[in-house]
C-alpha cells in the first residue's frame, strides 16, 4: 500500500531573511535543507513520502547603479549578497528532490533604508549617502506558490502541503487547498504571522510567539543595536588639562 505524499513549499526570500538574522550571515543550500530536513522529520508528515521540495525565488540583481548623493558606482553582481545567492540557488538546484520556481527580479533605482528611517524617526538629519540602499523588488514569486499549491491540489498529487512562509498574501491559496481536502501545514521558523494565515492552516509546525513574546524580542534587539551603536563611537581622551594657578 503506497503511503500519501506531501510536498514542502518554502517561500526563499523568507527563509533567507530569517536564516540571516538568526544565524549571522546569509545562509548556505546546507542551512536550508536543514530547515526542510526538520520539517520532514515532523510527527505530522513523517508517515508520509516527500513529493518534492519546491523553493521559491528570483535570481539576485545583476546591473549597476549610481547613488545619486555622491555619484559613485554600485555593481550589484560583484557584491557578496549576489555571489552568495547563486551559490545558493547552484547548490539548491542540484540537491535531491528540490524543484527551483524561479521569479524575476526588478531594480528601481534607490530607497532609504529602513535602519535609516528608524533613525531619523528619533533626530532628524541630512541623509547622506550611505543612507540609501538599492531599491530591489521581485515579481512572479508569489504567484507561482500560489500556482503550485492549487495545481498540487486539484490533481490530488498529495494529500498534505508544508509551507514556509509568514506571508498572508497565500491565505486564499491555503484556502483552495483545504476546500480540495488538503491538509495545509504552516511554518513561520518561529515568526508571528497574521492571525488569518495562523486560521487557514491545519497545524503550526513551530510555535507561534505570543504578542508580548514579539515586543521583548523586539526590546532586546533595540538595545543591542543601542549598545553596538555606542561602543562605535570615536572615545575621547580621558586626560583633562588643567587651568593655570
Amino acid at each position: 500500500m503506497f503511503k500519501p505524499r506531501f510536498a514542502l513549499c518554502v517561500d526563499g526570500g523568507f527563509i533567507q531573511k530569517v536564516l540571516t538574522k538568526r544565524l549571522g550571515h546569509f545562509p548556505s543550500a546546507a542551512d536550508v535543507l536543514a530547515e526542510c530536513n526538520r520539517i520532514i522529520a515532523h510527527d505530522a508528515v513523517s508517515g508520509c513520502d516527500l513529493l518534492r521540495i519546491y523553493y521559491y525565488d528570483a535570481p539576485p540583481a545583476q546591473t549597476s547603479l549610481t547613488n545619486p548623493l555622491d555619484g559613485s558606482d554600485l555593481v550589484l553582481q560583484n557584491t557578496d549578497r549576489c555571489r552568495d545567492a547563486m551559490k545558493l540557488h547552484a547548490d539548491l538546484a542540484s540537491a535531491p528532490n528540490v524543484a527551483m520556481r524561479m521569479g524575476d527580479v526588478v531594480v528601481g533605482g534607490w530607497k532609504v533604508s529602513e535602519n535609516t528611517v528608524g533613525k531619523l524617526a528619533r533626530g532628524p538629519r541630512e541623509i547622506g549617502p550611505n543612507d540609501l540602499k538599492p531599491n530591489i523588488r521581485q515579481k512572479g514569486v508569489d504567484i507561482r506558490i500560489g500556482l503550485d499549491i492549487a495545481r498540487l491540489s486539484l490533481r490530488d498529487t498529495v494529500r498534505s502541503l508544508v509551507v514556509v512562509t509568514a506571508d498572508s498574501d497565500f491565505v486564499p491559496a491555503f484556502k483552495f487547498a483545504r476546500r480540495e481536502g488538503i491538509r495545509v501545514y504552516l511554518d513561520t521558523l518561529g515568526v508571528r504571522p497574521r492571525p488569518e494565515l495562523i486560521e487557514h492552516s491545519d497545524l503550526r509546525l513551530t510555535a507561534i510567539p505570543t504578542p508580548e513574546e514579539v515586543k521583548r524580542e523586539k526590546q532586546r534587539r533595540r538595545r543591542q543595536r543601542a549598545k553596538l551603536a555606542k561602543s562605535e563611537e570615536p572615545r575621547t581622551s580621558a586626560v583633562e588639562s588643567e587651568e593655570p594657578v
